[in-house]
């Protein structure tokens, strides 16, 4: 049997002095300011995360994250995005399809290297990683080069 279910995430941007850097996708991008959250604030892996609890029903982020993140400090999204995947006991993921709403950076040179992070990430191919992106034409904030807002499809299959 296949499953689906979608994952959402956005944050703003930090303020213009911050050294906070830009990871999307578990990847570093440079020359871009970072986003506000307790976490590296990892958009497209907490999009990801929160996909993998709509199949496992087990929110990762909130409270677990915030025991990490808060008591422990621990603020990688990489250590969430795996405890959402040892929840996913009777099923693998098959496919993962990305679509990021921002102004910046221009992703298109990033797209490559962050679907080949990402299928390490899942174990999966990088076929199975897809990934789009868009302004929005400007029509939200994010559109507007406030913040980025992520959303993630999964498929999973089960595995009995």
């Amino acid at each position: 049997m296949n499953l689906t279910s979608i994952g959402q995430d956005s944050h703003r941007f930090e303020s213009a002095n911050s050294k906070k850097p830009l990871i999307l996708g578990g990847l570093i991008i440079d020359n871009c300011i970072g986003l506000s959250g307790n976490s590296d604030a990892d958009v497209v892996l907490h999009a990801i995360t929160n996909a993998i609890s709509g199949i496992s029903c087990v929110n990762v982020l909130g409270k677990i994250s915030d025991e990490l993140c808060l008591r422990n400090g621990i603020t990688d999204s990489k250590v969430y995005l795996q405890k959402a995947l040892d929840t996913l006991t009777k099923y693998k993921i098959v496919h993962v399809s990305i679509s990021i709403e921002a102004l910046k950076p221009h992703f298109a040179r990033h797209i490559s290297a962050m679907r080949l992070s990402i299928a390490s990430l899942l174990g999966l191919e990088i076929d199975h990683v897809g990934i789009t992106a868009t302004t929005g034409e400007g029509l939200t904030e994010f559109g507007k080069g406030e913040g980025i807002q992520v959303l993630a499809i999964l498929t999973v299959e089960s595995i009995f």
